[in-house]
């Protein structure tokens, strides 16, 4: 039957080869969900970071010399000329003028869309160590019942 429905199967029915092979599926799936959720940390982390950056540009340093940054480590002298706006990356190679304030809430708006993500990642990486965990139980006992029927 070709439905569109994927089949349900018990894995205590399975095999010791089978399960590991369910196991090694499930063991690369946790391992790739804990990584997009490292990387969604590390995105929450800047956008938080460009908050604190805009909230620290002061009117009373307008014309002052400061480091405007093009890259994380490439940094070029430039003078601050109208402190109540700044440019922001709003992806793609685009920068849009914003007021303070509109780029704060911009930054804020990403923050709370990843900590969003974040936690329906969290949820399913809990889910998929839970089914871990229930796989590596059937698969011991599947190895205790084994050494006990050879046994006797």
């Amino acid at each position: 039957m070709a439905s569109g429905q994927p089949q349900q199967i018990n894995v205590t029915d399975l095999e010791l080869p089978q399960l590991s092979e369910v196991k090694r599926q499930l063991d690369e799936e946790l391992s790739h969900l804990t990584n997009s959720f490292a990387q969604l940390k590390q995105a929450q982390a800047k956008f938080k970071a460009c908050i604190e950056n805009v909230q620290e540009v002061k009117t009373e340093n307008k014309n002052k010399s400061i480091l405007v940054p093009l890259t994380n480590s490439l940094y070029v002298p430039g003078k601050l000329s109208d402190p109540g706006h700044v440019i922001i990356d709003v992806g793609t190679g685009y920068y849009v003028k914003k007021s303070r304030l509109q780029a704060i809430a911009h930054y804020q708006k990403k923050v709370d869309f990843v900590r969003g993500n974040l936690e329906t990642l969290q949820a399913t990486i809990e889910k998929k160590q839970d089914n871990m965990n229930y796989l590596l139980q059937v698969m011991q006992s599947k190895v205790a019942q084994g050494k006990a029927g050879s046994s006797s």
